[in-house]
């Protein structure tokens, strides 16, 4: 509240930081010499703000900017889609197999036939994000979920898009790699966050979480996932639904019945999460949660 009624009695346009954020613009984009370091005031200093002593502060900001953000839309509740960037939707997989096979490559070929089976994925993602949206929309604002990504291609752009099919906002989080990554076209554009840690991006994920939805995916996905399930083992975030989306893909991934008889996890860690298939299933499963749990 306090930040709500300061940025009200004292918006930024009327202070002397306005000043400094206009003469760096300048500096950047106008060819201007930046002053002596010790001359520069310290936020507007890019050099300065680098340091590794000051990484502090810039994992401060990068945690609130997209918070402020999302609370001066009215966001508190987000469903989050994890998954893999490399998948396409159906017609860019199917022109790719037909390309393949007008060409007589055999590898080619395969390639195209794996693409066009995990495009059935995308659109999968994006059935269930535009149920999602569409009940949301229904409901009274402060009651909304609104889906959120990793911002990328893939199942990230398929879940904004199916948002986006809806007319509702949705959320990206994208993170600066170095093939630079952009966030995709769907994303609602007061919505899409670049951010450089991983770990600060991570805790946005779980910050509005009311569910979380991993279809199947990489490194990026696992790493995600068992986050969140870890959190939720060791009582350290509250819990929230986790949806393993591609029954058949995760339980050859991950042999969660050797992980018991071991002794490595518990029985009961079974109900961290459900398997589904079915967009439809899946929006059920969350609400059943929600409604008393499993």
């Amino acid at each position: 509240m306090c930040t709500r009624v300061h940025a009200n009695l004292f918006p930024l346009t009327d202070t002397d930081l306005a000043n400094g954020w206009s003469a760096l613009h300048n500096q950047a984009h106008n060819g201007m010499a930046l002053q002596q370091n010790s001359n520069r005031l310290a936020f507007a200093d890019p050099e300065f703000m680098f340091r590794r002593e000051t990484r502090g502060i810039r994992m401060q900001l990068e945690l609130l900017k997209p918070d402020l953000a999302q609370i001066e839309r009215g966001i508190e509740n987000t469903v989050v889609v994890y998954g893999s960037a490399r998948f396409v939707d159906l017609e860019q997989a199917e022109q790719q197999l037909a390309d393949a096979q007008a060409s007589g490559d055999a590898q080619r070929i395969a390639v195209a036939e794996r693409a066009v089976r995990n495009a059935h994925r995308y659109e999968q993602a994006r059935a269930f994000t535009r149920i999602v949206a569409a009940d949301s929309l229904n409901q009274p604002p402060e009651e909304r979920l609104y889906i959120c990504t990793g911002g990328g291609p893939g199942i990230m752009e398929a879940a904004n898009r199916g948002a986006h099919d809806v007319g509702a906002p949705s959320i990206g989080l994208n993170i600066e790699l170095p093939h630079e990554q952009n966030g995709n076209r769907f994303i609602s554009p007061d919505l899409s966050f670049k951010f450089h840690y991983f770990a600060l991006r991570k805790m946005h994920f779980m910050m509005r979480a009311k569910a979380l939805v991993a279809f199947p995916g990489g490194f990026g996905t696992l790493d995600e996932l068992f986050e969140v399930l870890t959190l939720m083992q060791t009582g350290k975030t509250h819990s929230v639904p986790v949806i393993l989306f591609g029954t058949e893909f995760w339980k050859r991934l991950l042999n969660i019945d050797l992980m018991i008889e071991e002794g490595t996890i518990s029985p009961k860690d079974l109900q961290l999460f459900r398997y589904t298939d079915d967009p439809v299933e899946a929006w059920a499963l969350i609400k059943q949660f929600h409604a008393g749990g499993w």
